[in-house]
């Protein structure tokens, strides 16, 4: 039996993993995850009953229940290096024998839920609308570091990105995951759905020009026009290629579900995304414990 070594997993003097400072009965099986730390107390808000919460750098938890199910809320911070290390340190926390050092002979599987904000890339797609994640494109390079075995489908739809993104010279590769079916089946009603692109940043990456020159002024217009079948990018944001490229590989359920707040190609944007947050994190909720 392999033991992991001290400086491949590192764990704080309580045996807690090192940046969420959780312990394994620290959460549920059922988490749902946010971007930022004053989000959880938002979803926390309509918990029943709070039994846990623990902060670490940007990672703030809160476990608690609703409906009678007993649910996990966590921060990550923005991007997917963060999402790197939440997705890595749950999987540890269920997964692998934390005092013993060695992964588990039966693994657990975790329903992971981000709930999060985006901007459209399509017309139809207006403010304050729900957008579900059936696929991500991630642009960010993370899961390069990885080996994501693709299903012949993601393979097809990623050979057809690729022939529009050849041009791009200098960026990651790009790679594809999907999201969990049986939360889609529960949680994407009457949303729209396509796929996500996930991008390394907020300004340049995602088209936006301050006092720079853009190296790829064509990049987001080639994402709005990318078609496969009837398939397009309905938006963009920094997290969900991650999380579904991590869950893949790890073996969790995982689905994203963003409120937009602004659309780039009419330049509208939100005027009350803070109720629209609340309308999602409702209809998540109620989803995922019916």
């Amino acid at each position: 039996m392999n033991i992991i070594p001290e400086t491949e997993l590192i764990l704080n003097s309580d045996g807690s993993v090192y940046h969420l400072n959780l312990l394994p009965a620290d959460i549920s099986d059922t988490i749902i995850h946010v971007g930022d730390p004053d989000r959880v107390k938002i979803v926390a808000s309509f918990f029943q009953k709070i039994e846990l919460r623990k902060q670490k750098r940007e990672f703030f938890t809160i476990t608690g229940s609703y409906n009678g199910k007993r649910i996990t809320v966590i921060s990550t911070g923005i991007g997917t290096d963060n999402i790197d290390i939440v997705y890595n340190e749950l999987d540890a926390l269920v997964n692998i024998d934390l005092k013993a050092r060695v992964i588990k002979e039966k693994t657990s599987s975790l329903n992971l839920v981000r709930i999060g904000t985006s901007g459209s890339l399509q017309e139809e797609i207006k403010p304050d609308a729900f957008v579900f994640s059936k696929y991500a494109l991630g642009l960010d390079g993370l899961l390069n570091h990885y080996k994501l075995k693709n299903t012949e489908e993601e393979k097809i739809i990623i050979e057809s990105f690729l022939k529009s993104y050849s041009p791009f010279h200098g960026l990651p590769l790009p790679y594809l995951a999907s999201c969990s079916m049986e939360l889609e089946e529960k949680i994407s009603d009457e949303m729209h759905k396509g796929i996500t692109a996930t991008c390394s940043g907020f300004y340049a990456p995602q088209g936006r020009k301050l006092r720079y020159e853009l190296r790829y002024p064509g990049l987001i217009d080639m994402l709005i026009l990318f078609k496969h079948n009837n398939l397009k990018i309905t938006n963009f944001e920094m997290e969900t290629a991650a999380t579904y490229g991590l869950a893949s590989i790890l073996g969790h359920q995982c689905c994203s579900v963003s409120v937009i707040v602004a659309n780039r190609i009419t330049k509208q944007q939100s005027r009350n995304a803070e109720k629209a947050m609340m309308d999602l994190i409702a209809t998540v909720l109620e989803r995922i414990t019916s």
